[in-house]
């Protein structure tokens, strides 16, 4: 019988191969640097067929996020984990202490601080999984010293639908 007569009885008698499960140890995971914020990737996308990515964030007391900017392609949701974390969604402000989710949808236009003086962890979820690569490639332009350039903020996040908000 050849392979594809095999995978076509195996479609029609109901078999299909178990889904492989990922674990992620605490040590685990592939670490970002971006300035004063670690950025430890739990789920690149990889295993969950590009559905959604999953990141855990430590920002340092008065870190400032990113520019206030949108994603045309992908829902963003933030869990603080401890620490609290500043989310500012258009003009909106919201204090979000340990224990807040905080869901971003496409086109919302958002950013977030620590403005304390304790460290801040955040659990963040890209659905799709689109916008981990943006990290890696910010991480790759620091990589030499030298800070960011608006230029190189503006292409990357065009890379991957998402622009600042104005």
């Amino acid at each position: 019988m050849t392979e594809e007569a095999k995978s076509d009885e195996s479609r029609t008698n109901g078999a299909q191969a178990a889904p492989a499960v990922s674990v992620v140890g605490p040590g685990d995971g592939e670490t970002i640097l971006l300035g004063p914020t670690r950025m430890r990737v739990l789920e690149d996308g990889s295993h969950t067929g590009h559905r959604l990515a999953i990141t855990e964030s430590l920002l340092a007391p008065h870190t400032q996020g990113p520019p206030q900017h949108r994603h045309a392609r992908h829902d963003e949701a933030f869990y603080v984990l401890s620490g609290a974390v500043e989310f500012t969604v258009g003009e909106e402000h919201y204090a979000a202490p340990a224990g807040t989710l905080v869901v971003v949808p496409p086109g919302a236009p958002h950013t977030f601080a620590n403005l304390t003086d304790q460290p801040a962890v955040m659990l963040s979820v890209f659905t799709p999984d689109l916008y981990v690569q943006y990290f890696r490639d910010l991480r790759d332009a620091l990589a030499d010293g030298r800070p960011l350039s608006p230029r190189a903020n503006l292409d990357a996040m065009g890379r991957y639908a998402t622009e600042p908000a104005t």
